[in-house]
């Protein structure tokens, strides 16, 4: 599933192409997405011009002067640039053309993501509304997670994806996170003090920024022809490394599941 840094890199890879341009044309093959594409997506969108874009957790805002345009990318979904007469594949399920020849085209194998208009102010919408901030927001850090945290009995890990505490911090990134923190991942939220805390909060930012910077040398995927999204490749601690030894102190890492995800820790370096 695509993650915060994938989306931002997307949007960054995006918006140099399409930004200040008129739309001129828009396709809907495929309507039935997670929730179903507007019908008045065309006519909402012709003849306006795109004034910019920006990331709201996994959701991607394109600012029109009459409202934005909402896409998520689901569990397989992926935004790309294509050139007008780009013969559509299988799963290309939207076009929106601009008058340069330019097309934004979005693709879901699975039809988990979505394509949807807003006419009033984003963050009052229903699946935006209920968020917690950003992960690079000043407001997060070790005394706001700390705070939250009192009397939880919910895991750590758990606790860190929890949108409503703080949005983007996915599974691969809560495990690296609590890894470098030095967090043992079933620990209960409320039993960690205020400074492992603040170095958690750090070690979150520093990871997400990390993959994000790692992205941008596979911008060119995303405006590319063969419709191919350049997921970033890093080295991890722990993510996906189940069973082989810790790069730290070679023990053995322990893999489980915790709240119905893959969990990998080291059971020396992680307390």
């Amino acid at each position: 599933m695509p993650e915060l840094p994938e989306v931002v890199v997307t949007l960054k890879g995006l918006i140099p192409h399409i930004t200040g341009k008129r739309v001129s044309k828009v396709v809907v093959r495929e309507p039935r997405l997670r929730w179903p594409v507007p019908g008045d997506l065309s006519e909402q969108l012709c003849g306006k011009v795109l004034i910019d874009g920006r990331q709201r957790a996994k959701y991607l805002l394109f600012r029109f002067d009459h409202g934005h345009l909402m896409i998520h990318l689901g569990m397989s979904g992926n935004l790309r640039i294509v050139q007008a007469g780009t013969p559509p594949a299988k799963h290309d399920h939207v076009d929106i053309s601009f008058e340069d020849g330019v097309q934004l085209r979005f693709t879901d194998p699975r039809r988990f993501g979505s394509v949807l208009w807003l006419s009033g102010k984003p963050e009052q919408h229903k699946l935006l509304i209920h968020l917690g901030p950003e992960p690079f927001d000043p407001v997060f850090d070790g005394n706001y997670l700390y705070r939250l945290s009192r009397g939880k009995t919910v895991s750590v890990k758990q606790f860190l994806m929890d949108n409503k505490i703080v949005v983007g911090v996915g599974n691969i990134y809560a495990n690296e996170s609590l890894f470098l923190s030095g967090i043992r991942p079933k620990k209960a939220a409320g039993r960690i003090s205020r400074k492992i805390y603040e170095a958690l909060s750090e070690n979150a930012k520093t990871v997400l920024k990390r993959a994000i910077e790692q992205g941008g040398t596979t911008l060119k995927d995303f405006v590319g022809n063969e419709g191919k999204p350049g997921y970033f490749k890093q080295e991890l601690y722990v993510y996906g490394r189940g069973g082989m030894p810790c790069l730290r102190c070679k023990t053995p890492l322990k893999e489980i599941r915790l709240g119905q995800r893959s969990t990998v820790y080291c059971v020396l370096c992680q307390k």
